[in-house]
């Protein structure tokens, strides 16, 4: 048996390793080659591809905020600014941000936010509280959340106070240190900010931004809007609270930027395990970019909207799609996935309707066209329905009124018909007005894929749209 021979590793100076005759570079050349080979090497199909339906759904759905914001460095400074005053100088403000849904008002914020908080003194004594219009309906909600997102359930307790003033006077002197000079920052953001000028006598905003001029505890109120007129919506006494700043964000998205991020979202990071399947895949994402019927669907969508939260359902839709057998997204997926995010939701429900439902439908058309548009109650529609079954009383059921009213009211719960504003709430429900939410299209459309729908009854719309 061979005994191993120590020597120094000088270039093809040969080395017995267990008998075998080993050069020092000839092992360097095999650990590189080994790294190589790991670089390279290919994942199986289906393990491909559920890393990449795994990695672009967290990338799709949970948005990372960008190191810098594009195109809103101004914006981005002045907000700031005014964070950092009522944070770190006790100085209270008001502001809103206002533009267009998918304009980037939120990720602006959030920003700001986190450029704020990486300040010790901000992070340490800087209170948040949000609060949203759509979930906040009223001043009493609001300020339940209020107490809840300050942590003071236990220092409020079952107490009972004459006005919502009081009790949010109550809440900051809660807030309120050891020490009389100072007491905590407060943040209030109210998104969807115009909401919150419909709750009754706008008190909430009132006592907010009342506290932001009086020299009481130091918050700001941050509103996120997409109402350009919100401030119209204000009543005097609380217009003449608010400092009118207003940071205006209007997107500035060209459609050749909106097929970059399409690309940019879609493409595969440069380490991913499968380095062949990441290039195949990041072709693959550029021809489909480049492909005239992908970019007519792509066009479609962002001139209905440029909001980049409806272009990621999009993308969701079309990665739902990859499959082993087909693992690539090709042009039809795309045009499959805007054909379901274009899809008539009313028309859908149409194809649920019960046949005596559709009728009335159908008579509710014939109405608004002899009537020129003109509102209709329950008793016309009734009459008009009576006619059709003396004219085709053997092919369709006489209901009975109860039945019809039934029918009448679910068409009302699905809001394809709606009461006419200001109508009388002491009305029969008979003779309540309402007026019909749906179009031609919707309807013939419903008819015509409507499962064994009685020829009289197609005939009949057909003579009410003819």
């Amino acid at each position: 048996m061979l005994q191993p021979i120590r020597v120094r590793d000088e270039p093809n100076q040969e080395v017995v390793i267990a008998g075998q005759v080993v050069f020092p570079r000839m092992r360097k050349n095999r650990s590189i080659m080994s790294k190589r080979k790991a670089k390279y090497a290919h994942l199986p199909i289906g393990e491909s591809i559920t890393q990449v339906q795994s990695m672009l759904r967290e990338r799709l759905c949970n948005q990372r905020l960008p190191d810098k914001p594009e195109g809103t460095e101004a914006q981005h400074k002045h907000l700031l600014e005014l964070l950092r005053r009522t944070a770190i100088h006790g100085e209270s403000n008001s502001v809103l941000i206002v533009g267009p849904r998918g304009a980037g008002k939120t990720m602006l914020l959030k920003c700001v936010l986190r450029d704020l908080l990486e300040d010790k003194e901000a992070q340490k004594s800087l209170l948040q509280v949000h609060l949203n219009g759509l979930l906040q309906t009223d001043d009493r909600i609001a300020l339940k959340e209020i107490t809840r997102q300050l942590h003071l359930e236990n220092v409020v307790g079952d107490k009972v106070f004459g006005s919502f003033a009081e009790n949010l006077a109550f809440l900051l002197e809660a807030l309120k240190k050891g020490d009389r000079s100072s007491s905590r920052p407060v943040l209030f953001i109210l998104d969807e900010f115009d909401l919150f000028a419909h709750h009754k006598n706008q008190t909430l905003l009132y006592n907010l931004l009342d506290v932001s001029q009086s020299a009481q505890a130091p918050i700001a109120v941050v509103g996120i809007t997409c109402r350009l007129d919100v401030l119209e919506l204000l009543e005097k006494r609380v217009k003449s609270r608010f400092s009118h700043r207003q940071i205006h964000l209007l997107s500035s998205l060209t459609f050749t930027q909106y097929l970059q991020r399409v690309q940019s979202q879609l493409s595969l990071p440069q380490d991913f395990p499968d380095v062949k399947f990441a290039q195949d895949w990041n072709d693959s994402i550029k021809t489909l970019c480049e492909d005239k019927s992908a970019e007519e669907a792509l066009r479609r969508h962002f001139n209905s909207s440029k909001d980049f939260r409806s272009l990621h359902i999009l993308l969701m839709l079309c990665l739902s799609r990859v499959t082993v057998a087909k693992p690539v997204i090709k042009p039809a997926d795309l045009l499959e996935a805007s054909r379901l995010c274009f899809v008539d939701a009313k028309a859908n429900m149409l194809h649920g309707l019960s046949i005596l439902e559709l009728c009335l439908i159908i008579a509710m058309k014939h109405l608004n066209d002899v009537y020129e548009g003109e509102p209709f109650n329950l008793q016309m529609v009734h009459n008009e329905f009576k006619k059709f079954l003396q004219r085709k009383s053997n092919s369709m059921y006489n209901f009975e009124q109860p039945v019809i009213m039934k029918a009448f009211e679910h068409l009302q719960q699905l809001e394809l018909i709606r009461p006419v504003d200001g109508s009388a709430a002491k009305t029969q429900k008979e003779y309540q007005l309402m007026r019909l939410m749906l179009d031609h299209s919707q309807i013939m459309e419903a008819l015509q894929k409507y499962p064994l729908c009685p020829t009289d009854v197609k005939q009949w719309a057909m003579s009410a749209f003819g």
